[in-house]
């Protein structure tokens, strides 16, 4: 028999609750994992005796393991790659920061050293974009809610994790049950972030955006636009077929009036493709009524992936001048980490080489 993740909080408390057990205990079970990896159930103190012998049924402190720790000569980036209980292989990173470093309006920059970790939702992924090595892998499957906060539980072993973006392997609103229901997890007791620190990026699940600030408030939402209209857009991002570029851009109207809150565009830049004076201003125009930010992202070239050239470092300087400058647009540029281990943007996918090593080719997108 499998056993399930103790951090699968909905059977968790089923179980709990069919057995009579006080589910006010299971935040200080995870405390206790949390501390202890290599715990026994017994070792848990002061718990309902029935708790014991369940909790030794049917679940295991993790259900995954790091199967290997990859550092950046950068010295910030580090891939985790982890073996899920049925042998597949997801991967997260972490990505460190001081936000002392810089200035801001002329002026020191508060804050210290954090941790971003970018977390996977799926084993692969179904959207099939043409930049991302991921979809070459295609879907796999959905990762349980256990499975995805055990990405959180590992990285914390190695450094303190402040925020959590939802752009490794997969797309994160189509396995929406698990990732909401994650992220409760992850902002309650005892990990307790808060969920303004925590991203979901999104090519553009439309059905889904509709409930996800009912379900998750407060939370910061991603769209990884990547074109400034259908035709380009759907070249790239065979998905968008499904998520007509009007619909999309309603749907994130309604969030945004219904949040309060300012919206994420990523938007990798393809030399010849989608880089050049015109789509900026398309962009401008697109984006001009709404309250957001664009994230410009140099194209990561991804070994097979070669139909895909990097766009010149002064096209990128002048998409950015006409968004900023034209339109008033808040643009940045987003800092490239990790390439050496395959950990920046565009590079997660998994391939299993006869040996049975893991070979480590991505991430979607790194928001930070």
């Amino acid at each position: 028999m499998a056993f399930r993740s103790v951090f699968d909080a909905s059977f968790i408390r089923t179980e709990f609750e069919k057995a009579g057990i006080n589910t006010h205990c299971i935040p200080s079970i995870w405390k206790y994992v949390i501390q202890n990896p290599n715990c026994e159930w017994r070792q848990i103190p002061s718990l309902p005796s029935p708790a014991y012998s369940l909790l030794s049924s049917k679940f295991k402190p993790c259900t995954s393991i790091v199967d290997s720790v990859f550092d950046s000569n950068d010295q910030v980036t580090t891939k985790l790659l982890i073996k899920l209980q049925n042998g597949a292989f997801i991967e997260a990173v972490i990505m460190r920061y001081d936000s002392r470093l810089g200035r801001y309006g002329g002026k020191p920059r508060p804050g210290g050293p954090r941790s971003t970790l970018c977390i996977s939702s799926q084993v692969g992924c179904k959207m099939g974009c043409k930049f991302c090595a991921t979809g070459t892998m295609g879907f796999k499957s959905n990762l349980s809610s256990g499975e995805i906060v055990e990405q959180l539980v590992h990285a914390s072993r190695l450094s303190p994790i402040r925020n959590i973006v939802f752009m490794g392997m997969g797309e994160p609103l189509n396995n929406y049950t698990a990732l909401v229901e994650a992220i409760r997890v992850m902002t309650a007791y005892p990990f307790q972030l808060s969920p303004k620190k925590i991203t979901v990026s999104t090519v553009g699940i439309i059905h889904a955006i509709n409930k996800l600030h009912g379900d998750l408030p407060n939370l910061n939402l991603a769209v990884s636009l990547h074109a400034p209209d259908q035709v380009i857009r759907c070249q790239i991002m065979p998905a968008a077929r499904a998520f007509p570029l009007e619909k999309l851009m309603a749907s994130l109207a309604e969030y945004q009036k219904k949040s309060q809150q300012k919206i994420f565009i990523e938007y990798i830049m393809l030399d010849g493709v989608n880089d050049e004076e015109q789509h900026a201003h398309q962009l401008g125009k697109l984006l001009e009524t709404f309250e957001v930010v664009v994230n410009l992202i140099p194209f990561n070239p991804i070994g097979e992936l070669s139909q895909f050239k990097t766009s010149r470092d002064q096209r990128v300087i002048r998409f950015q001048t006409i968004l900023r400058g034209t339109y008033n647009i808040r643009t940045t540029v987003r800092m490239q980490m990790g390439q050496d281990i395959s950990g920046a943007c565009g590079q997660l996918v998994i391939s299993k080489k006869p040996a049975g090593v893991a070979s480590l080719t991505d991430i979607e997108d790194l928001h930070l």
